[in-house]
């Protein structure tokens, strides 16, 4: 990975972010951020088209989040329908949420996220990978509103933060090994195609379809389809 110069401004972030190799060490780093600031929680989500169904579980690259928080809430909720999911599409401005808020408590088309999800604050930070991938940094937490300083400071360091967790992690993770020809009949799986609408489209037997998936599943360490092309969009093989 190139090292960056003094130009790349990350003041006293610096050492962390240099020092930082892998999913622990930058989990080490989000948390602390989020606790700095007064939040208890953090995520970060991949962010896919704004028309296709986005689950909380499979759009999380990363995150601290109580063990089974966001699939409990994908059960009951739909994410597409929140107004913070909302204002990702509408600007790249970072934007706080409070759970008195009124764009979360009564505004058409609003799903209540923050109670939902059972936090009173939220700050969400778009961020993006240098090959233009859009993700977001989501704190969650209980505390009050976030003052001027502090937003400032958290939005920029988050950013620093992402730039090296992406650089580090995400883009040396892309493709997990998988054969071109793997690569293309795991983007159709995600189309809902089934294996023999697969084998028609690239010419092949389905049960060689059928081959390739179980390798695919191995190789990705899922189970079944839908942890596949969850797992395939979240380490960015797909989109």
């Amino acid at each position: 990975m190139p090292v960056l110069n003094k130009h790349y401004r990350r003041y006293d972030f610096e050492s962390d972010l240099e020092k930082a190799l892998n999913r622990v060490d930058f989990f080490r780093i989000f948390h602390t951020l989020a606790l700095r600031y007064g939040f208890e929680h953090f995520g970060i989500l991949q962010l896919a088209n704004e028309h296709e169904t986005s689950h909380l579980a499979g759009r999380l690259v990363l995150h601290d989040l109580p063990a089974g928080l966001a699939e409990a809430y994908d059960k009951r909720h739909r994410l597409n329908d929140s107004a913070i999911f909302k204002s990702f599409y509408k600007s790249t401005i970072p934007t706080v949420w409070l759970g008195d808020d009124p764009a979360e408590n009564g505004a058409a088309g609003s799903s209540d996220f923050l109670e939902q999800i059972g936090f009173d604050m939220a700050l969400a930070i778009p961020v993006h990978s240098i090959a233009g991938t859009r993700y977001v940094v989501l704190f969650l937490g209980d505390g009050e509103d976030i003052g001027r300083n502090a937003h400032y400071e958290i939005c920029y360091e988050a950013n620093c933060a992402f730039d090296y967790f992406y650089r580090k992690v995400l883009a040396n993770k892309a493709g997990m090994g998988l054969t071109p020809r793997e690569t293309e009949i795991l983007r159709w799986i995600s189309y809902g195609k089934t294996a023999s609408e697969i084998a028609l489209i690239v010419s092949v037997s389905e049960h060689t379809v059928n081959s390739h998936t179980a390798t695919i599943l191995k190789k990705l360490d899922v189970v079944n389809r839908t942890q596949m092309v969850a797992k395939a969009i979240r380490e960015q093989i797909i989109q």
